[in-house]
């Protein structure tokens, strides 16, 4: 097996020790290629390949980071054919989130998850995907 090299902050580095030892990993090297797998895996779905989607992008960062801000009123901006709504907000007593309504092919979501998630400062990245036929199939046949 190849050996690679990874840098990350030490907190992360301790929550994967923490999560490895609580879940019955053998160590670090098999949490980071279980979720690589994970991470690879998720826009593989074949039931979602030519369909019309919505996702729901949710984004968390700390509110004194503002180039986490600025990057996303970029891919917003940079989207816009993709990004059907928007919605920032604080939440807690430093931190920001921002919502992200997309319209589109699976390609071009995953592209824009990706995106964010390669955005430096980000803590949290979460979405889900749903295709939008299956509801307009529904609103005819009522």
């Amino acid at each position: 097996m190849t050996v690679v090299s990874v840098s990350m902050p030490e907190e992360l580095l301790d929550r994967i020790d923490e999560f490895s030892d609580e879940h019955g990993y053998t160590g670090r090297s098999e949490v980071v290629r279980d979720a690589a797998r994970e991470l690879l895996g998720e826009f593989e779905d074949a039931r979602l390949e030519d369909r019309d989607l919505m996702a729901v992008v949710t984004v968390l960062f700390d509110y004194e980071t503002t180039s986490v801000e600025e990057r996303m009123m970029g891919l917003r901006h940079e989207h816009e054919d993709l990004v059907a709504a928007n919605f920032h907000s604080h939440v807690g007593s430093h931190y920001c989130m921002e919502l992200f309504i997309l319209d589109g092919s699976l390609e071009t979501i995953s592209a824009f998850v990706g995106k964010i998630r390669a955005t430096r400062d980000t803590l949290s990245v979460d979405y889900s995907v749903m295709p939008v036929d299956d509801f307009t199939a529904a609103a005819i046949e009522d």
